[in-house]
């Protein structure tokens, strides 16, 4: 598997979302080169607390199994496009 996308500064309520309407694994891949399943909740937990920045991802590569996934979140890291996606609202509604 080669990285498909490296993204930077991510919202990441809409990514964790997008994550959560893929079918196939999807691996988050560190500058150091660590790969962790971001379908997996605990994976999320430890490898996104390292990353953020200011409620942003700072830099990652995503890595997908599915094709289908891949197109999906290549959409949302360049156009925003959530697509079937649910966004949850923090307190604010936003």
């Amino acid at each position: 598997m080669t990285p498909i996308l490296e993204l930077h500064d991510i919202d990441v309520t809409k990514f964790l979302a997008v994550l959560d309407t893929c079918e196939g694994n999807v691996y988050l891949v560190t500058r150091e080169g660590d790969h962790l399943n971001l379908k997996s909740k605990l994976c999320q937990l430890v490898g996104l607390t390292q990353l953020i920045e200011g409620g942003k991802i700072a830099e990652a590569y995503i890595v997908c199994e599915n094709p289908d996934d891949e197109r999906k979140l290549f959409r949302f890291n360049l156009l925003g496009d959530t697509g079937d996606a649910v966004i949850e609202k923090n307190e604010k509604g936003e």
